[in-house]
């Protein structure tokens, strides 16, 4: 398992997310210049984020797709500048196994895919050869077109058997259970409010799966949808509102893009948990 830093108390790991993008949904590419990138990942750590996810393929609706060649040329001299400066858990969020072979050849130590390693047919032997950490997150359809229309019967039955299923395959292909995490996909092939929010309230029903799971909500549209289409980043306090939802649930870690906010708010919650009282058993 991602040890969690030595500084943090909390119990959910905080993870800052670094975008290598042009065209991310949440910041518009103000970190696409690789020293803008490094310097903000920096920020991250010191803000207090246990682990960092770097990604160089935008995942948002209608994201136009990344060569391997230039989704390495963004991630791979980020993750080697931060490995020589840090001993954080660094994530990669890539689809291709190419792009994570090279990143954990350059010190990421967890795969995190948006395909739960179905995008090519040698990414479940890919991540076993690796043998590194691996998210498994739900997603309905492809980026492309994920968002028109996505259907469910029970959305939270839905996701969580998607998810046993992804868990057992990387199990027969060798990756090591205790190096498996799960991911709802909030946002991936959901209606904003039907599908979001009802798998969010059962993220319980994934987490007694067995597996920790990572739960990304930050600046998600839902939030916009609750409040006047708010922008992406004026949903700060949606955003914080169903990490701790989450975390309540189960939640072993959220990725976030406002760290430090975030594990101000983790440690306020949890202050007021651990000076609850006890309650008293009154028998009859």
């Amino acid at each position: 398992m991602i040890a969690k830093a030595a500084q943090s108390p909390l119990a959910a790991r905080v993870m800052g997310v670094v975008n290598v993008t042009p065209d991310s949904f949440s910041d518009g590419g103000r970190f696409f210049d690789a020293d803008a990138a490094l310097a903000h990942a920096r920020r991250l750590l010191a803000e207090g984020a246990d682990m960092l996810d770097v990604g160089g393929e935008s995942t948002r609706p209608g994201a136009a797709p990344v060569s391997v060649e230039d989704e390495i040329a963004r991630v791979v001299p980020l993750v080697r500048a931060l490995r020589a400066e840090t001993a954080a858990p660094i994530s990669v969020d890539t689809m291709k196994p190419q792009v994570a072979r090279a990143a954990v050849a350059a010190g990421a130590s967890l795969w995190n895919d948006v395909t739960a390693l179905r995008h090519a047919p040698d990414s479940l032997a890919v991540a076993a050869e690796l043998g590194c950490e691996v998210v498994l997150m739900h997603m309905q359809g492809e980026p492309q077109t994920m968002q028109a229309e996505p259907r469910y019967d029970d959305v939270v039955g839905e996701v969580t058997a998607f998810l046993a299923a992804r868990a057992e395959a990387a199990l027969a292909a060798g990756v090591a259970r205790e190096r498996i995490w799960l991911d709802p996909g909030i946002g991936f092939g959901k209606d904003m409010l039907s599908h979001n929010l009802p798998l969010i309230a059962g993220l319980d029903r994934i987490v007694a799966l067995g597996f920790p799971v990572l739960l990304g909500v930050s600046r998600k549209r839902f939030i916009g949808a609750l409040d006047q289409d708010a922008a992406p980043d004026q949903r700060l306090g949606g955003s914080i509102a169903a990490a701790l939802a989450g975390v309540a649930a189960g939640a072993a870690a959220v990725r976030v893009h406002d760290v430090r906010e975030t594990v101000q708010a983790l440690r306020v919650w949890e202050a007021i948990a651990a000076a609850r009282p006890a309650r008293r058993f009154e028998p009859g």
